[in-house]
Parts: C-alpha cells; structure tokens; sequence
C-alpha cells in the first residue's frame, strides 16, 4: 500500500515521503552509521589477532564455531578453574593440553596472545579483566560487564590506563530491527518518543537443565536477560537512564532461586517514559528474546522485535503514522549479525584503534541502569541513576587512552 509521511523535523522537515522514500532513507542512513562503515569481512591476508578464552561453561563453549569462522581472529588458548569443565572443553575443541590451563596467569604466561575474551561468571569479570589488562591484552567481555558500577568503573580505568580496546558483547545491538528503529529515532521519522513498553515473557523451566547457573543467580531476569533490554534502550533512544523504580519477585511455580520476573519504569533523561515488563517463568506465549516493543512518537507509532530463536529473519519492524494504515519497514541485510558482529566490531577496534560502539566506557550507562534496577528492586525505593557516560575515572584517561589504542593499533595494520 503506498501512503505518504510527514516528516516533523530533520533533513526532510515540511516534506512528504513515500513508503519506499522513507524505506531508503532508512537503509542509507544505517549504511552511513559508525558500525557499518567499520565492520567489514576483511579480504586480503592478515595476521590473525590471537585469542585467549577464560570461561568454558555450555555457553563459552558456544563461542568456539564463531571465532573459528571469523575472518582474522583465531583461538589460541582456553582457561577453566574446573578441572571437568576444561577437560570436556579440551575435547569439545580438540585442542593439546598445552594449550588449556586452570589460570588466566599461566595462559598468559606460556602462549602468545593479543587478547583475551572472558566468558566466565559474572563474579570473575572484573578480576580476570584487569589480569588481562596489566598483561598488555584487549579485552572482549561477555555481558554484564560487572557485577557492580564501581568495578566496571575500575575496569574502564584500566583499560584507558593501558591503552588497550575494552568491549563488552552486547550482542542484541548487532540485529537488523534494532540498528533500524535506531535510524528511525535519529532521523525523527515520527517525531519525539514519549512512552515506550517493553515485554519479554519466556520459562527457563522449558528451556534449560536445572544445573544451570541461572538458577543459582540472585537476580537471573534483571542481570542476565534484563541487561539486553536495558542496553537496547540506550542504544535505540541515544539517550540514558535518569530515573528508575521497580519491583521484582518469583511466581509460585519458579524453579529459579532469585526473582525470575520483574517490571520497572524508567525514566530517560530526554524526557522518554519506558515501562518494562519481564518474566523467566511465564506461561504465556513467549516473546521473541529482544522482548516486543511499542515506542508511541509524536507522529506515531513503532512496533518492533528481534531474535527470534534460531530464526535468523524474524526481525521485525512496523510504523504507524497517526491517521495511517501500518506498514512493515524492510529492514537492511547484514553481512554479520549477533556475537559474530561483535567479534568483527572487536577485531576491527584493536586494527584501527578507534573505540567500538560497545565500549566499556559507554557500557557504564547499561550498568548504571541494571544496578539501578536492582537496588530499587531489593529497597523497594526509587533510584537516581549517576552520570556515569562523564565519570571521573574516564574523563581522566580519555585523551591519553585513544592515542595510546591508536598506537598500538600499527602492529595489525
């Protein structure tokens, strides 16, 4: 059906656009964005950066097919404290013995390396971080970056300190629905976002053994899921976290130790209204893994959701202009999608020296509002988030820190 927009402000204010317009502005506004200019399958011949992987449980073994696929990145070590799980992953990996160890330390110490990626607990994040830092490493981090904002904070330091690329694998960022909605928002398509409702429903009880370390967590939906969608707001919106309340609990029939559902409302500093609404153990219709969003705007509406399983295409985005039937915007084609992206995002920073979009300085936002969340959570009082994006170790290091990321970048040039 073709119908025209109305664009309210922007590059194309007081102009109407047709749905293909508005579908090409949209694909040529996220070819121009940062990511897509820098996230490349690189062609010609290079050294291959060298990574050590710290954290070989079910999920870190998970990462093995994608850098093996990787385009210069290559798996030179694993590192386990459990002497079952190194073992299995040994085997799993079909790698020597002298290349598995028990200690970051000793890994360091007996293979070559230029980075290392920590899939380990939570817990462990922030030690093994700064081990691999005062080594000389890069470092690839799987979310949540930190079980606390002062430990990312002291890891942020240390990374600048060291002149060494620091990204967290955000990996809901590197999908086509949100990239777009994202284009959407800075191109004021439909206006200013006022209000915006986030559901996510799944049971882990279907979905995972009871050995799993989330049921063991104390907070396994608003740490270990709920920092996703967290993440995805600052990233869709450009904007932070000013304001949080929230109120998390377990349903009867929960196998999970801690809360395994949760709803919160935040407030961003712009202005934009999110109610969010999450649950492990639901037995409703599960949602796709990014949850289900509607963003009401002042020209509209966008309905939108991503990662569907393993349905690689169930991205979906849909607009509604006020007074206007809805329409399915066709979203870009990406090349890499997921953990793979954020390994080329990863790979690429360490060659150029330029810091990756999920950078642990600007991960500092996503942590303020997870922490946020859960101390409003546990207090059951509001909470103001700090200013983390401009926080006192960064401004510190910052204009040291990319000169140093960029020298240091001439050895994979």
């Amino acid at each position: 059906m073709n119908y025209t927009i109305t664009c309210t402000s922007g590059p194309h204010a007081r102009s109407r656009l047709t749905h293909r317009q508005v579908d090409r502005y949209l694909v040529g506004l996220y070819y121009k964005t940062w990511y897509y200019r820098n996230i490349h399958i690189l062609q010609e011949t290079r050294v291959a950066i060298r990574i050590i992987q710290v954290g070989m449980a079910p999920w870190g073994i998970t990462w093995a097919p994608i850098i093996r696929e990787a385009a210069d990145a290559t798996l030179v070590a694993c590192v386990d404290s459990n002497p079952e799980t190194l073992a299995a992953a040994q085997s799993h990996l079909d790698l020597p013995t002298t290349r598995c160890f028990s200690t970051l330390e000793t890994a360091l110490a007996a293979v070559p390396a230029d980075a290392v990626l920590i899939t380990a607990s939570i817990g462990a994040h922030a030690s093994l971080a700064l081990t691999a830092l005062a080594a000389g490493m890069h470092v690839l981090l799987e979310k949540p970056f930190a079980a606390t904002l002062a430990d990312a904070e002291r890891v942020v330091a240390a990374a600048a300190d060291a002149g060494r690329i620091l990204m967290i694998s955000q990996n809901y960022r590197f999908q086509p629905a949100p990239r777009t909605v994202a284009a959407l928002i800075r191109g004021n398509i439909l206006g200013s976002v006022g209000n915006i409702t986030i559901d996510f429903r799944q049971n882990a009880a279907t979905l995972l053994p009871q050995e799993h370390a989330l049921y063991r967590m104390p907070q396994p939906l608003l740490a270990e899921i709920g920092v996703h969608h967290f993440d995805l707001l600052r990233m869709v919106l450009g904007d932070e976290a000013a304001h949080i309340t929230c109120q998390a609990w377990n349903p009867p029939w929960s196998t999970l130790a801690g809360p395994a559902a949760a709803t919160a409302t935040i407030t961003c500093a712009g202005g934009t209204i999110a109610n969010y609404r999450g649950s492990w153990a639901s037995h409703a219709l599960p949602t796709p893994w990014a949850g289900i969003w509607r963003m009401e705007c002042t020209g509209g509406e966008i309905v939108w959701t991503s990662r569907n399983g393993s349905n690689t295409n169930a991205d979906l985005v849909i607009v509604r202009q006020r007074g206007q039937p809805a329409r399915r915007v066709v979203l870009p084609k990406l090349r890499l999608r997921g953990r793979a992206a954020c390994l080329a995002a990863f790979t690429s920073a360490i060659r150029t020296g330029q810091p990756p979009e999920c950078s642990g300085r600007d991960n500092l936002g996503t942590i303020a509002l997870m922490q946020s969340a859960i101390s409003a959570a546990t207090s059951g009082q509001p909470q103001v988030l700090p200013p983390t994006i401009v926080s006192l170790p960064w401004a510190s290091y910052k204009q040291g820190c990319t000169s140093r990321i960029r020298a240091s970048a001439h050895r994979f040039a």
